[in-house]
């Protein structure tokens, strides 16, 4: 199994070769799944990398999502 500074360098690798312009990227994750990224889906990459570095600093994914909602109305 990869190291997370190995799925690190790698995620981003494939980041960049969407950026320049290659259509397809397959990329084994965390989870020992392989995931094929193309342009549409860089936002989804992107998190993904942020995820790893957020584990590469020790830091845990939040656990809690908070909405807030409002119709307009002041």
């Amino acid at each position: 199994m990869p190291t997370l500074a190995e799925m690190l360098t790698e995620a981003r690798a494939a980041y960049h070769r969407l950026q320049i312009g290659e259509a397809l990227v397959e990329l084994r994750d965390s989870n020992g799944e392989t995931v094929i990224y193309n342009r549409a889906k860089i936002p989804q990459l992107a998190a993904y990398i942020n995820d790893l570095e957020r584990q590469a600093m020790g830091m845990k994914r939040p656990n809690t999502v908070q909405f807030q909602t409002s119709k307009g109305l002041n």
